[in-house]
C-alpha cells in the first residue's frame, strides 16, 4: 500500500481541493472496522498526502457514531506521522468570533459513550497526554497561517477545546459553566482523535474553525446547523489555502514530535506475556517495541 507522511481529517470541502493532483481513493480494512469513509490520496504541493471525510461524504454519521479508532488505525497503516483535524467549533468567547480560526492546546473530555484507546483485552497502555496537541506541529500551522496574510482570517493561538458528546448542542447553563472554566471553543470530535493519534505516535494538530457563540451570548441567537454549515462554506477557501501551505512547510522541514515515541514507555504489560491476538490486533503500533 501506497505510504503518505500527511493526513488531514476534515470535511468533503478539503478532500475536493482544486490543488489536489492525482487522486485516487483506497478502502482500508483495520481490526477495529472501517473507517468513515474511503480514504483519498493524493498529491498537493508536490506531496502525498491522505485525506478522510470524519463523518462520511455524506456526512451520515454522528460525532457518537464515528469509528474513531478504525480512523487513526488507517492512517497509521498508511505511514502518516503528522495529522491536522480540520474542524467546526463554537465559539465561548467573544474575543473569538464567527470565521476567527483557533489553533488549540489543551481539551477538557465531557464525553461519555467513545472508545478513546486502541489498549485493553490483554494490553495495557498509559500515553502521556499533559499536551495533547503537539506543540511543534501546532507551531508549523500557526506559522503557514501568519504566512497567508488572509484578510478575513483572525487567529488565536492556544486555548481550550471542550469536547462534548452531542449531537445536542450545549445548554445555556452548560455553556456558561464551561466559560467559568475559563475554555475558549466547544466541539464533538477531536478529543479521542488526539488521544488515538498520540498511541499510534502521530503528531497531532487541530484546526479549528469558529462558526457560532454556542448558545452563551445574549446578542447573537443559539447556535444552529443552518449557521454552522454557512459559516464553514465561508471558511472553505481559507481552510484549503491553509492546509495547502501547511503541508508545503511540513513536506520541506519535517519537524521532530515527542508523540513519535510515545509508546516507548507507555506500555505496562510485557510485550511477551501479552496475548497473541491483542499483540496481532495493535501489531501496527506496537512493532517496533515488540
Amino acid at each position: 500500500m501506497e505510504q503518505v507522511k500527511i493526513g488531514i481529517i476534515g470535511g468533503s470541502g478539503l478532500y475536493k481541493m482544486d490543488a489536489l493532483k492525482e487522486v485516487e481513493e483506497v478502502q482500508i480494512d483495520t481490526p477495529f472496522g472501517s473507517p468513515s469513509d474511503a480514504l483519498i490520496l493524493g498529491t498537493l504541493e508536490g506531496n502525498r498526502v491522505a485525506f478522510l471525510a470524519r463523518h462520511g461524504r455524506n456526512h451520515t454519521l454522528m460525532p457518537s457514531e464515528l469509528p474513531f479508532r478504525a480512523n487513526i488505525y488507517a492512517m497509521k497503516s498508511l505511514g502518516v506521522e503528522y495529522l491536522i483535524s480540520a474542524s467546526a467549533v463554537g465559539s465561548l468567547k467573544a474575543e473569538v468570533k464567527p470565521l476567527d480560526m483557533v489553533v488549540p492546546d489543551q481539551f477538557i473530555d465531557r464525553t461519555k459513550n467513545r472508545i478513546s484507546t486502541f489498549f485493553g483485552e490483554g494490553i495495557v497502555g498509559h500515553i502521556a497526554f499533559g499536551e495533547p496537541i503537539c506543540p511543534a506541529l501546532a507551531k508549523v500551522l500557526t506559522e503557514a497561517i501568519a504566512s497567508l496574510d488572509l484578510p478575513d482570517v483572525t487567529l488565536h493561538q492556544g486555548g481550550t477545546y471542550v469536547c462534548m458528546e452531542g449531537p445536542a448542542f450545549s445548554t445555556q447553563a452548560e455553556s456558561h459553566l464551561y466559560r467559568s472554566w475559563g475554555a475558549t471553543i466547544i466541539g464533538m470530535t477531536n478529543l479521542p482523535e488526539a488521544k488515538l493519534a498520540r498511541e499510534a505516535e502521530m503528531a497531532y494538530a487541530t484546526l479549528a474553525m469558529a462558526t457560532d457563540y454556542d448558545c452563551w451570548h445574549p446578542d447573537h441567537d443559539s447556535v444552529t446547523v443552518e449557521m454552522v454549515i454557512g459559516n464553514l462554506m465561508k471558511n472553505a477557501v481559507n481552510a484549503q489555502r491553509i492546509i495547502q501551505e501547511t503541508v508545503r512547510r511540513l513536506s520541506q522541514d519535517p519537524p521532530a514530535s515527542e508523540a513519535h515515541s510515545a509508546l516507548k514507555y507507555a506500555i505496562i504489560t510485557p510485550l511477551d506475556k501479552a496475548p497473541i491476538a491483542a499483540k496481532e490486533r495493535l501489531g501496527l503500533l506496537l512493532k517496533k517495541y515488540l
